[in-house]
């Protein structure tokens, strides 16, 4: 991960330290490019006492014009590419604690090993694998019925996964990055990291938080979207 701070390394094309721009990245991705907009310190504390800091950054010219944030963390060592996580919002489960899926203790466990190891937490405005809080919980209402979280999208017309990594992308290459490893389960954000000029060099595996509410929910990812759980662990509660 390249340093924010040096500005002017970014005009001088000669320099091997400077970030991309622009214009580096339309002419090898065909993505328009971002730029970094903001980068600021932050202390974060979770509610079991772990504590960290961080620098968030924002960005200007995002493909979806989402307020997404990067946040780094840690220094990754010479030679080793950053450990990376696109972390979906999750307002229910990362504020509140929902049991219903397994965001929050992801997004909990992502943040450490990431400043253990040196890397970025995308944190990407896509509630709902990006059909929104109020689909969601309208989603929500249909799984008390019966149905499984895909089938409770596509009962009310929308798509199974409608995420698209675009501005995901356009984030790392602004910060520098072209190589990484993926802390996720879900093969698509591999897949479509890699469409978009970006080097997967390896797939960590993030955690298994199940409880007694989620247990379909991580059932159906496995058989819907091929996440990398172990499905006879999941036995249905």
């Amino acid at each position: 991960m390249r340093d924010q701070r040096d500005a002017t390394a970014a005009s001088d094309s000669s320099d091997p330290t400077r970030l991309p721009t622009a214009t580096d990245l339309l002419a090898t991705t065909g993505l328009p490019g971002a730029t970094v907009r903001t980068r600021v310190t932050v202390p974060l504390r979770f509610g079991d006492g772990y504590t960290v800091t961080a620098d968030l950054v924002t960005f200007h010219g995002l493909a979806d014009g989402q307020e997404h944030v990067a946040v780094l963390l840690g220094e990754p060592a010479a030679g080793r590419p950053p450990l990376v996580r696109l972390h979906s919002e999750c307002l229910t489960g990362d504020a509140f604690g929902s049991a219903r899926c397994d965001c929050g203790p992801q997004l909990r466990e992502a943040v450490e090993r990431i400043a253990d190891r040196g890397g970025v937490l995308l944190y990407l405005r896509q509630e709902g694998r990006g059909i929104g809080l109020y689909n969601k919980l309208d989603a929500y209402a249909l799984q008390d019925q019966g149905l499984d979280t895909y089938e409770a999208n596509a009962a009310l017309g929308l798509p199974e996964d409608a995420r698209d990594y675009t501005a995901a992308a356009q984030m790392l290459h602004a910060l520098g990055i072209d190589s990484l490893d993926l802390l996720s389960n879900n093969p698509d954000k591999a897949a479509q990291l890699r469409g978009l000029g970006l080097t997967v060099t390896q797939h960590v595996p993030t955690g298994v938080f199940t409880t007694a509410h989620n247990v379909r929910y991580l059932r159906a990812k496995v058989v819907h979207t091929q996440h990398t759980l172990p499905l006879a662990e999941l036995t249905a509660g």
